[in-house]
């Protein structure tokens, strides 16, 4: 057949076009964020409840009049110290590890996970009992100097600065492993044509390397303040009243379910915003790579004082966030420890491995399945969904195991009422109070933890390897399996690990949902902790962090391979 009039471009094959109608599964995706979405809702709901109704009216106008302002300032201190010290020590330690070669690099490397298993609330209680004023560090300080208490200058541990590193501390490997992720991805030909103008590792960092990896900086960062705001346990410790602390009081202290759920509704639309305006300040910019060409990053060797400033640097958050409280606890457990049998302490601990790892599964599961379906077949309707089903890891822990309740309750009292008038029987409740209900409680938690970081590792994957794919014939289903899974297996990965440690120390909603003499190392300490038994309370303390690091290992394993 002939072919004059017709362009040549026109005859060549392109990539399919993309289906208007989405496919059954895209549309289960809605389906998933629905459903954990619900908790939400019903929060929304009891926020929505006239004031005048109840006891509402009265302690509400009491917290808006006297206490949101504080709460507010408060919160937005904490979330940029927080943000701010977490960027810093994840992006430079990231950058310094992936790009530079020198003594202790491999380990160091590994060491700056290790925060990542201790619970800031652990790490808060142990700082406060080494510098508070009967503590180790100042009594050894009277005691060389002689001076008594008032005659010399020490920074105050519980205040809001104080709070901030503690927590800055613990979440930064969220930033660190996100960076240093998207480092080891990125063009050398870039980082190359940057040296060869004469720019030195700290301007290539800044003005090169650190805006290609704008996505996986903003998404670890959207994680520490996510957490940062939902932080209960170390703020109270420390004295700092935030949002969270006033949801609490509101709750528990003035019994006013109303004044609470709004609370939590002002601390989603903050987060929401913070979110929002992240996204368009990135705007239309792409920070996947260009060319097919990149070679594996040659690290740059350092020397003399160099080098000794490299190591100084990523060995800092190490100490300061896993070494000096772990060490602590070691000592308080070898004077102390917990008073049971270590036989009766195992099941703790297989409780909390269980639901980590049922969760984690889970969570990554559903966190695939909502962002494949936005990539694949974009909507405003699919964006929507997945920021709203993210929005629960902005929530204190309580406020979600409350509202996974109430689907639960709802759904219990009436199957029984059902059962009851038809066969006279009472099923009782059975999902309330069940593994289930709380699996789901910490799937609406820490939900957020694995979408974002599947979308981010999606965001580096160049959307042309999909379309040559397509053009070689395979179906989206196989050219997701084949092409763009493997790519994001890092990611996945990734997220199984933060959904897993998160589990394993979340403690709000494993008190109020758990099933009846459940309990999970998290309660443990808690129970000791609360009744100012610490060092009986280190047992369990660090048993969290041994499992904890039982996923961080499998981590390093797999990055390395």
């Amino acid at each position: 057949m002939s072919t004059a009039g017709f362009p040549a471009d026109r005859l060549r094959p392109g990539p399919p076009r993309r289906s208007r109608v989405a496919p059954a599964w895209a549309w289960v995706s809605l389906l998933a964020a629905g459903l954990i979405a619900a908790p939400l809702a019903s929060v929304l709901v009891t926020a929505a409840t006239p004031a005048g109704l109840g006891s509402g009216g009265t302690e509400w106008a009491y917290i808006l009049r006297t206490l949101l302002p504080e709460l507010l300032v408060n919160s937005l201190l904490l979330a940029v110290l927080v943000g701010v010290l977490a960027a810093t020590m994840g992006a430079i330690t990231a950058w310094l590890v992936a790009s530079c070669a020198f003594r202790g690099r491999w380990l160091l490397e590994v060491a700056l996970l290790l925060p990542m298993a201790m619970p800031a609330y652990v790490c808060g209680y142990t700082y406060v009992w080494l510098l508070d004023v009967a503590g180790p560090v100042q009594t050894l300080l009277r005691d060389a100097t002689g001076l008594r208490w008032g005659d010399y200058w020490f920074p105050e541990i519980r205040s809001l600065p104080g709070a901030a590193l503690m927590l800055a501390a613990v979440l930064y490997p969220y930033v660190y492993l996100l960076c240093r992720s998207a480092f080891l991805q990125q063009s050398v030909c870039l980082l190359e044509a940057s040296r060869t103008l004469g720019h030195g590792l700290p301007r290539t960092f800044l003005h090169v390397a650190l805006p290609m990896a704008r996505p996986a900086l903003a998404g670890g960062v959207a994680l520490v303040l996510m957490e940062t705001l939902a932080d209960f346990g170390t703020v109270q410790h420390f004295a700092v009243r935030t949002f969270t602390t006033g949801i609490y009081d509101a709750w528990f202290g003035l019994a006013d379910r109303t004044a609470a759920a709004q609370l939590a509704t002002a601390l989603m639309g903050l987060v929401a915003t913070l979110l929002l305006l992240e996204r368009m300040s990135r705007g239309g910019r792409r920070y996947h790579p260009t060319t097919t060409r990149n070679p594996p990053l040659r690290p740059v060797v350092l020397r003399g004082w160099k080098e000794a400033a490299a190591i100084l640097v990523c060995s800092l958050p190490v100490l300061l966030g896993f070494v000096i409280p772990a060490g602590a606890l070691l000592m308080l457990m070898l004077e102390a420890g917990d008073p049971l049998d270590p036989r009766r302490t195992v099941p703790y601990a297989l409780n909390s491995v269980t639901l980590a790892g049922l969760t984690a599964a889970l969570a990554v599961l559903l966190a695939a399945l909502l962002a494949w379906a936005q990539r694949l077949h974009p909507s405003r309707v699919r964006a929507s969904a997945n920021r709203v089903a993210a929005l629960g890891y902005a929530l204190p822990g309580s406020v979600i195991a409350v509202g996974a309740l109430v689907p639960f309750a709802l759904f219990d009292n009436t199957l029984d009422a059902w059962m009851r008038a038809r066969f006279g029987i009472s099923t009782g409740l059975l999902l309330s109070g069940s593994i289930a209900a709380l699996v789901f409680a910490y799937l609406v938690r820490f939900l957020g933890v694995a979408l974002s970081a599947v979308e981010s590792g999606l965001a580096r994957i160049r959307p042309s390897l999909f379309g040559a794919a397509r053009v070689l014939g395979r179906t989206p289903g196989q050219a997701v399996r084949s092409v763009e899974l493997p790519l994001a297996r890092g990611a996945l990965l990734t997220a199984g690990v933060l959904v897993f440690v998160d589990t394993m120390k979340e403690l709000p909603a494993t008190l109020i949902v758990r099933p009846f003499d459940f309990d999970t190392l998290a309660v443990r300490v808690h129970n000791l902790a609360s009744d100012e038994r610490l060092a009986e309370a280190s047992t369990a303390a660090l048993l969290i962090v041994l499992v904890g690091l039982l996923p961080v290992a499998a981590l390093v394993r797999g990055m390395r391979r």
